[in-house]
């Protein structure tokens, strides 16, 4: 390593400087403070005021070792072990998605809804399908008051990651193992509201992913056959058609080019009042609707 010196700041520059060709220089600098905070617990104010604080021969390492992943575009979520979403700092590691900001928008969408479908204090059950990290279960079971929440996937690795963030966070949960794909594994009962993030990205779009989502995020998390692209929202509308209570709703977040195929989906199954919107990238991302005949 040919680190100038031990202070922070030289430390900060050095390997900042080794990331800006791959990062530019914004990012660069984005990523190195959130290394030095999660390893040194140091701040950028901290760091860029120019203080003394010298860095000790093991704290160098970590962050010597912590660029060279970086360098490899392993996401900084998966360096670190964790992630924020919705103001709580979520456990992740490479068996589920890192929690994305539309996905936040997702759960403000809901949560804001959910005020009305509330109503004189009426418990609320709600789904959540593919929890993945468990940031959209915990998210509402903490916003939405007397939500009674359960969160299903298919993986028990999964399903360990969400469960500790629940545990963490103190959001009482009911986990579901289960293959929503297979209807002898629906849960049974009725839900006020179900939302799913489900595996959306077509095989074909592979090649416009950037590396570092593509080479180690989950697969199963992320991708369907082009010959299916909706395979997902397909049993899961058939299911939420027989699951939802009276005044239900269904949530998902959608691939952005599949709108109009999305909305013929829910048509066909049974939904009326479908409502797309967008994120702040403005991108058609998410979308509700509720059953007909209600």
């Amino acid at each position: 390593m040919k680190v100038p010196s031990n202070k922070a700041i030289d430390v900060f520059k050095y390997y900042r400087d080794l990331l800006t060709d791959i990062y530019g220089t914004e990012e660069a600098t984005s990523l190195m403070t959130i290394l030095f905070e999660h390893f040194l617990a140091l701040q950028r104010h901290e760091i860029l005021s120019g203080s003394a604080r010298r860095i000790s021969e093991s704290e160098l390492l970590k962050i010597h070792f912590a660029t060279k992943e970086l360098l490899k575009q392993r996401p900084v979520q998966y360096i670190t072990g964790t992630a924020w979403f919705y103001g709580n700092a979520f456990k992740v590691n490479n068996d589920v998605l890192i929690p994305r900001p539309e996905t936040e928008e997702l759960c403000d969408w809901i949560i804001k809804d959910s005020r009305i479908l509330a109503h004189d204090n009426k418990t609320l059950r709600i789904l959540d399908i593919g929890t993945g990290s468990g940031c959209i279960a915990v998210t509402l079971k903490q916003n939405i008051e007397n939500a009674q929440v359960s969160a299903l996937d298919v993986s028990d690795k999964a399903l360990g990651i969400a469960r500790t963030n629940a545990t963490a966070l103190a959001a009482e949960i009911e986990f579901i193992k289960a293959d929503i794909l297979k209807s002898d594994q629906w849960p049974t009962g009725n839900f006020d509201i179900i939302v799913s993030n489900p595996p959306y990205v077509r095989e074909s779009e592979k090649e416009a992913m950037q590396s570092n989502v593509l080479e180690h995020e989950p697969h199963l998390a992320l991708f369907v056959s082009d010959e299916k692209p909706l395979v997902f929202y397909e049993v899961i509308s058939k299911f939420a058609h027989q699951s939802l209570s009276e005044i239900g709703k269904l949530y998902f977040e959608i691939n952005e080019s599949l709108r109009d195929e999305m909305n013929l989906l829910m048509e066909k199954n049974g939904f009326e009042k479908i409502e797309f919107r967008t994120d702040l990238r403005n991108k058609i991302r998410m979308m509700a609707c509720s059953r007909k005949n209600q």
